[in-house]
């Protein structure tokens, strides 16, 4: 079995949903610290999970071109099983949307909320996701 060629002709070899050829690197908050500053920063709270959003100053040693995300479930969620499933889902709202609505240099956190981010509809917690970013960048109220 050979691997397949890539185009002669300068053509994309498969067009369809294809992500920007521009987006933001994400990576994953690791440090008690910050997710301890994000805490103190502006939120908006969502039937499924509230989000914070904190600037990051120039003085820290962090690339300015990226944008971190950390998640976290307390033990209100539920059991670890109820704890991991609702993290999953906010990694993925995550994943799909940060890339293309995210801001560099900002870090987002998403907090699990008690029966509701593990239950409800993927779509409903997608398109929370998203309105709960245009307030806190400032497009909505």
């Amino acid at each position: 079995m050979t691997p397949p060629k890539a185009p002669e002709d300068g053509k994309i070899a498969a067009e369809g949903n294809m992500p920007p050829a521009v987006s933001l690197r994400v990576e994953t908050l690791s440090k008690r610290a910050d997710f301890q500053r994000a805490t103190r920063s502006a939120h908006v709270a969502k039937p499924g999970f509230v989000l914070q959003m904190r600037r990051r100053r120039p003085e820290e040693n962090v690339n300015a071109a990226i944008v971190r995300t950390g998640f976290t479930c307390s033990k209100k969620v539920g059991n670890a099983v109820a704890r991991n499933r609702a993290k999953r889902r906010l990694r993925e709202i995550a994943r799909l949307a940060l890339p293309h609505h995210g801001i560099a240099g900002n870090d987002y956190v998403l907090v699990g909320r008690k029966d509701a981010t593990a239950t409800l509809p993927f779509s409903q917690l997608q398109t929370d996701f998203l309105h709960a970013l245009d307030i806190l960048h400032g497009r909505k109220s």
